[in-house]
């Protein structure tokens, strides 16, 4: 018979239904307003002075709530897995994913820190006691009954089962191509369809740069953290300080309170960059001929474990459920079953639960042998890390959960036999085996998302050193762009290094541009394309807001992309460049383009279109590019990572046809580490997603000019900068 978890569904009053949490995990709403003091300066940066950890998580749970309360309740009831019950059918994908981490978050949470579990209780205090306070700000059905368990499953990133589906598909294994009714008994892999998609979205990553103090006008080093996600993401802007204990300035993603963090303290900072660590393999298993439901491993016939999780659902206003099944073995969840074989997903990090205590650690430490003991945890499972202190040290680490593989790789296009113990992965490689790079010779480090080996480029980290579960070698436009910027012998001050991140340049328009002229005037002869010639040929390769070409070259480049075709199995980037990127010369390709008749096609196309759209073929970048965000419309440089632009902006057209900025670039924090801390820092979309806030679009027309405020970090800054001061419910 198999297990059978009948899932509660959260308190919803037109349902009648019940919450069940351990009571001793059960979020009280004691007031601990007392504790703590919160000093609003310019921009809207909430400046914690917190007594004690508890109170810490207290205060950044309410100006949370304050500033984005529809995005951090909608964050802990996904985590519950119960969405379903509120919202209907729709959301069982959701539920089926997150209701057993929020299980698993129910038995860890005992084993963690008091310091951790002290900051997840104060933070569920105060959401609780702000729904409490507000209960207009909230359908009905809210109640104020939220635990620790959901805040820490907020931090527990397990991998998502739908990136299988392309990889069941390359095995050969049948995948299901419709979504399961609610109410059937449905297989534990029907999600949406992904595996059309690009292995990596070029805007969606970040920048990173550390520069020693043998490259600063200064003589301190300087770090830059520059994130590109959807302006949606949540990045918001925050300094604590618990006198004696802790004083960090940086970015949280809101939701909790260990969410992402970046940031400084008085002594070193870091900056996180996505990376792409092979944390999993598929075994076949071969199932036991002679007992059903029975594999074979190590010389034994072990039983199969079958999982029945039942979850509800909301169908009008009663209750329904929707049962699934799975197999679960001792490597894993059984992904596929077929021929006498049972393929099996063994994935990294499920166990690890503690990365609030990681992220403490970090933001405690004050130096780098403190601030590496705490990475060396490795509780975040895809991460680099950009690092920068006032003793003047740079470092780079290429973190994650890698196994420790006994065999090839399989990839994401095999699987691996596995019959005994010794076929299988144990172990994780240790922080002292990852990629690393510590002050490395010419003083700089720069981090745009591609593998560790070309992080500095006179210490390249070779491939050789590593087995072949980790990336290969590349660096793309975007990260050639970084070495373009800081890779040379120039000093910079803290002020050059937030101009040169402003960098307009478009990379692909300097390494295709005179092909396609050339094919172009070879291939067409009309007074209108000749004049577009002439503005391609003196265009600057730039995306500025004044520039003129460039919004031609954007849509040529996209259309010449998008029709590039290739085989199952084969290089894209062939079909796009003429000579691709190789390792000997990382810097300088790809360059040309592949298929002339076809750019010159795409380049007609592009100015029919442009036309279309903007009444002329020269327009400005900057007349079609725009920040709009509350009352403000602001013209603004920048561009996709597939054109090399550093400045990543992802855009969507508005019913105008101009183009609105919606994701990329948002927040970037420059600091230098002197005696005291000087920074820089600008949060696009603003510190508040409320409409009405003065926080809102406050320093949008900012970022569109490429300029940042002067961060408050000493109490004096802050003192002069303090438009109001309050507790936490009192205001």
């Amino acid at each position: 018979m198999p297990a059978t978890r009948r899932l509660q569904c959260p308190l919803v009053l037109a349902l009648g239904l019940a919450l069940v949490v351990p009571a001793a995990l059960a979020a009280q709403t004691r007031d601990l307003s007392s504790e703590v003091e919160i000093r609003r300066t310019s921009y809207g940066v909430p400046h914690i002075l917190a007594e004690n950890l508890r109170a810490f998580g207290y205060a950044m749970g309410w100006v949370q709530m304050q500033d984005y309360a529809g995005a951090v309740t909608d964050t802990l009831l996904r985590k519950r897995g119960q969405l379903a019950g509120i919202f209907g059918a729709d959301s069982l994908e959701s539920d089926f994913i997150n209701r057993p981490i929020w299980l698993r978050a129910v038995d860890v949470y005992p084993h963690l820190s008091t310091d951790a579990r002290d900051v997840y209780e104060g933070f569920t205090l105060a959401v609780n006691r702000y729904i409490e306070l507000h209960r207009a700000e909230f359908p009905e059905w809210m109640q104020p009954d939220f635990s620790p368990i959901e805040v820490l499953a907020t931090d527990m990133e397990w991998p998502d089962p739908r990136q299988l589906r392309g990889t069941l598909r390359r095995l050969g294994a049948p995948v299901p191509e419709r979504r399961a009714r609610a109410g059937e008994g449905a297989p534990w892999l029907l999600e949406p369809d992904r595996s059309g998609q690009p292995a990596r979205d070029l805007d969606r990553g970040s920048n990173a740069w550390a520069l020693a103090p043998s490259r600063t006008t200064s003589g301190h080093a300087i770090l830059l953290r520059n994130p590109h996600l959807s302006w949606t993401a949540g990045y918001y802007e925050v300094h604590v300080t618990i006198p004696g204990k802790l004083n960090f300035y940086g970015d949280w993603q809101v939701g909790g309170p260990f969410r992402t963090i970046g940031g400084f303290n008085d002594r070193l900072g870091w900056s996180t960059t996505n990376n792409s660590p092979d944390p999993d393999e598929i075994y076949v298993l071969d199932e036991d001929p002679d007992r059903t439901d029975h594999y074979r491993f190590d010389g034994a016939s072990i039983p199969l474990r079958r999982v029945r999780e039942v979850l509800p659902y909301r169908s009008g206003d009663s209750l329904a459920h929707h049962a699934r099944e799975r197999l679960e073995t001792h490597l894993g969840p059984v992904v596929h079953r077929s021929d006498g074989r049972l393929y099996v997903w063994k994935v990294a990090g499920t166990e690890r639960f503690r990365l609030s205590e990681q992220w403490l650690a970090m933001m405690m430490a004050r130096n780098l042998e403190q601030w590496q003991d705490a990475v060396r945890m490795l509780e975040k499972p895809y991460s680099n890390f950009t690092y920068a202190d006032a003793d003047g040290h740079i470092f780079f680490f290429w973190g994650g959960h890698q196994p420790r593989l006994p065999h090839p790789s399989g990839g994401d296009t095999s699987a691996v036999p596995a019959r005994n113990s010794d076929d299988v992965w144990t172990t994780l490689f240790p922080f002292d085996s990852l990629p690393q790079l510590l002050d490395p010779e010419g003083g700089y480090i720069h981090q745009e998302n591609d593998p560790f080996h070309f992080t500095n480029l006179n210490e390249v980290i070779a491939a050789e050193r590593f087995p072949d579960n980790f990336p290969p070698p590349a660096l793309g436009l975007r990260g050639q762009h970084g070495v373009a910027l800081i890779g040379g012998r120039e000093k910079y001050s803290l002020e050059d290094v937030v101009r040169l991140k402003h960098s307009y340049r478009a990379l692909a328009a300097e390494r295709v541009k005179q092909d396609l002229i050339a094919a172009a005037r070879r291939a067409t002869r009309s007074a209108t394309m000749d004049s577009v010639l002439d503005l391609l040929a003196r265009w600057d390769d730039t995306v500025s807001p004044e520039s003129r070409g460039s919004t031609i070259f954007e849509t040529f480049w996209n259309r010449y992309v998008q029709t590039a075709q290739s085989p199952p199995g084969t290089d894209r980037n062939a079909q796009i460049w003429r000579v691709p990127w190789s390792t000997a010369a990382p810097t300088s390709t790809p360059w040309g383009l592949a298929d002339p008749e076809r750019a010159v096609n795409a380049l007609e196309w592009a100015v029919a279109d442009v036309v279309r759209r903007y009444g002329a073929w020269d327009v400005a970048w900057g007349d079609v590019h725009r920040v709009r965000h509350g009352a403000v419309d602001e013209p603004v440089g920048g561009c996709s990572g597939s054109m090399g632009c550093f400045r990543v902006l992802s855009f969507r057209p508005d019913p105008d046809e101009k183009l609105r900025v919606t994701s990329g670039d948002g927040w970037v924090l420059a600091v230098e580490f002197g005696a005291v801390p000087r920074a820089y820092s600008v949060l696009a979309y603003g510190n508040s997603s409320r409409p009405d806030s003065p926080f809102y679009s406050d320093q949008a027309a900012m970022f569109a000019r490429g300029e940042l405020k002067p961060v408050a970090f000493t109490e004096a800054d802050i003192a002069r900068t303090t438009i109001r001061k309050y507790r936490p419910g009192s205001e």
